[in-house]
Formats: structure tokens, sequence, C-alpha cells
């Protein structure tokens, strides 16, 4: 399907650029992070507009953790900040917010926050917005390949009936439709290991704009040109 009126229903972004767009400025890193967070909010409130029902965002990987300590903790102290600052205003904008990833890592004070955001707008069925934190796509695919040996070893799952729609019921998505495209920001190629198995057939945006600069309309512009792509899935139309 496609056309400048069927934009994508699911987009994932992987936000990079917040680093160099704090040192281009003499500044520290983290004054890099702290914009990013503040443009996230602009990003989620268009969406309603652009047809986009869910929204993924790549907030720190299973990677990331080999930063400064000072980085890390920074970055750690700015999703508590956020997720606090933000929650009665995501309630409000009937957003749900839901959050991937192994959490097992990160501190009880985050963790206390992130379920306290998904309760606060469990009811919510506008904007779904995804936060992957502490997340890896093969991480994710491990643990959810050991829920599923787990069931089969509990006699709970028959091996023969194992195939490419079982395994995403174990995945941290399984409540959420495969993206249709995945945007990346700060001229890097590549998917640093976000939604793997999900994206397989997504459309990408590799894009030089650094995420503090990203904008509304941007979003807007990439969505419309993802309407005029030709999505046939392996298929060859008639």
């Amino acid at each position: 399907m496609s056309g400048p009126d069927c934009g994508p229903r699911h987009v994932a972004i992987i936000m990079d650029g917040n680093g160099r767009w704090a040192q281009a400025r003499g500044r520290p890193r983290l004054f890099g992070h702290h914009a990013g967070a503040r443009r996230v909010r602009e990003v989620v409130e268009c969406c309603p507009a652009l047809g986009v029902k869910y929204l993924t965002i790549f907030a720190f990987s299973t990677e990331n953790w080999k930063r400064t300590q000072v980085e890390v903790a920074g970055l750690m102290s700015l999703f508590r900040r956020y997720i606090s600052k933000e929650m009665k205003a995501l309630a409000a904008k009937n957003v749900r917010v839901r959050f991937i990833g192994d959490r097992v890592r990160l501190d009880a004070k985050l963790i206390n926050l992130m379920d306290a955001l998904e309760r606060e707008t469990a009811e919510n069925d506008g904007t779904h917005l995804t936060i992957a934190l502490n997340y890896g796509s093969r991480d994710e695919v491990a643990r959810a390949i050991r829920r599923l040996a787990q069931d089969v070893a509990d006699g709970r799952l028959d091996p023969a009936d194992v195939d490419e729609e079982t395994l995403p019921r174990y995945l941290d998505t399984h409540v959420l439709p495969d993206p249709d495209l995945v945007i990346r920001t700060s001229g890097e190629a590549r998917i640093s290991n976000f939604l793997l198995w999900q994206s397989a057939y997504a459309e990408y945006e590799f894009i030089d704009t650094l995420w503090p600069d990203f904008t509304a309309e941007e979003l807007a512009a990439l969505c419309q040109s993802y309407g005029r792509r030709d999505r046939r899935f392996g298929a060859v139309k008639p």
C-alpha cells in the first residue's frame, strides 16, 4: 500500500547526536541529552496529527553502559527527572507509555517511576509511546528464547509448533505492531541493535539532523515520503 495519504502507523526512532550537538556548542554531553529529552515532547505531541499511533524511541542501549560513569549517572538522573516531570502531562494528553528492555540493571527508584508511569497511562488510547531503556535487540531475543525454552521444558509448548509467529509473542514488543518506519538521526547509517526482529520489513530513513534539532516538520516530511514508497514485503506486484 502506498500513496501520500498512507503514512506510517508505527514510527521507531534512534535518537542520535545529543553529544555532538552539545560539543559543537562547547557544552558537556549531558547538556545535549537534556536538549534531546525536551525534543521528545514535541515529537510525541505531533504524532496524532500525522496519523502515527505508535512511537518507539531508543533512549538507552545495553551497550551504553560502556560510556563514562559520569555520563551514565547523568542519563539515569535525567530519566528519573523526565518521568517525574512528564507523567501528568503524558496522562493528560492521552498517551499510553510502555518501557521495553531489561530492568534488572536499573536502580530501584527508576524502576518504580517506570512502573508508576505505565500504571498512570494504562487506560489511555491515544499515542502509544514505547521507550526502549537498557534495551538491545539481541538481548531481547535471547531473553525471549529463554522464556520460550522454559515453556517447552514445562510442557506448555510443543517444539513442533514453534515458527516465526511464535517468537514474537515472547518479545518485549509482543503487544505492539511492527514498525513501519525507522528513523535514525545524526548521519550515522546503522541500526545499532534496535528492533532487529521487528524491523525486518520496515522502511528506513538515515538523516543528518542531530536529535536536538529534529522537528515536528521534519517528521511530517519523512512520513509524507514514506507514503510514496512501494512496500512489497518480498512480493512482486502484477
